[in-house]
């Protein structure tokens, strides 16, 4: 008898509960759409979220050994099973028993006995966020890499794109940002240097100081870049076509392409500057050692209002604990196990 193939794109959910009146409950209410595991205590709910990797728990609070509660507390602290959502499956309707679980890190609580249209009102809508989640994890892969693709031209690991992205993102809330703007900074930012594909090698890689000639061929990056991302309708495309434009003009005026000064020059190309300058200074490149950290501080200081926004600057290095976290949180070495 042949096995039964399991459909990789149908949800896979895990319900949990000791009593298997109630797990045949959830299992009518939910066979015909989506893939079902099963366990009734709190141990094999573990084992299972973490050989299975389920898309959703629905947990039952009340059980011996581990409560559901225990088993939340256990699964949110794993790597490999804290962002698996869960929902509370349970008779427990007080205010304080709802608080103890979203405080454990549950998305929702569904109270017995159960509806079905409740049920599958809520299991739906927490599949669909999860979904969203995933395209938007899988989006900012993508730039990233695309980002890479460039700094593999003249940075030998292309871990550059990652660093100065996150660091563009704490700069982004120091400044104000809301979270939501912050993170579209973050998923915008490694694609500042995309133009450089479209730059001849033997200048993006030359050891020495560029000629006046390369200079003025390599000073056309930005503007190729615009025209890689082109003209759309998605926001973090627009927002990544005005970094990879403007992230090279310099507070004074004196930058490229357009000689913007000062306000002129978009926040989002103010703010990629400094965090992309800190990670070249402080990263080793054909053309040069790697700087230290003081020294490159005093080259932002040295900078304001010249190079750089003078509040930006002053943001970023008053956030440098942070900055470092990242930097270490991505070193080098780490484009050689990816």
């Amino acid at each position: 008898m042949k096995g039964k193939i399991q459909n990789s794109s149908i949800p896979k959910i895990l319900i949990v509960d000791d009593e298997p009146a109630n797990l045949q409950v959830l299992k009518q209410i939910l066979q015909d759409e989506y893939e079902l595991l099963f366990a009734k205590d709190g141990a094999r709910a573990i084992e299972l979220a973490i050989q299975e990797d389920p898309n959703l728990i629905l947990l039952d609070v009340m059980m011996p050994d581990l409560t559901g509660h225990e088993v939340c507390k256990t699964l949110k602290s794993k790597p490999v099973t804290k962002s698996i959502p869960i929902i509370f499956v349970t008779a427990m309707s007080e205010v304080e028993d709802e608080e103890i679980g979203f405080n454990l890190g549950a998305v929702d609580y569904i109270t017995k006995p159960v509806s079905p249209p409740i049920v599958k009102a809520r299991v739906r809508t927490h599949l669909s966020l999860v979904d969203i989640n995933e395209v938007k994890a899988t989006r900012l892969q993508i730039v990233q890499r695309l980002g890479m693709a460039s700094e593999y031209k003249d940075n030998e690991t292309g871990m550059h794109v990652i660093r100065m992205s996150h660091y563009s993102q704490v700069l982004a809330l120091a400044f104000g940002y809301t979270t939501e703007a912050a993170e579209d900074i973050l998923n915008a930012a490694p694609m500042h240097d995309v133009g450089k594909i479209g730059i001849p090698d033997n200048i993006i890689q030359k050891p020495g100081k560029l000629s006046p000639e390369e200079w003025e061929v390599m000073k056309k990056h930005p503007e190729i870049g615009a025209e890689i991302i082109g003209d759309h309708k998605s926001s973090i495309l627009k927002l990544a076509r005005t970094i990879a434009l403007t992230h090279h003009e310099k507070f004074d005026g004196t930058g490229y392409p357009y000689g913007l000064k000062g306000e002129k020059i978009p926040i989002e190309g103010r703010i990629i500057a400094v965090a992309d300058v800190f990670d070249a200074l402080t990263t080793v490149r054909p053309y040069k050692k790697a700087w230290d950290i003081p020294d490159a501080i005093d080259f932002l200081r040295k900078e304001s209002g010249t190079h750089f926004d003078p509040q930006l600057t002053e943001l970023f290095i008053k956030a440098m604990p942070e900055i470092l976290e990242i930097r270490n949180k991505w070193p080098e070495e780490m484009a050689s196990l990816s």
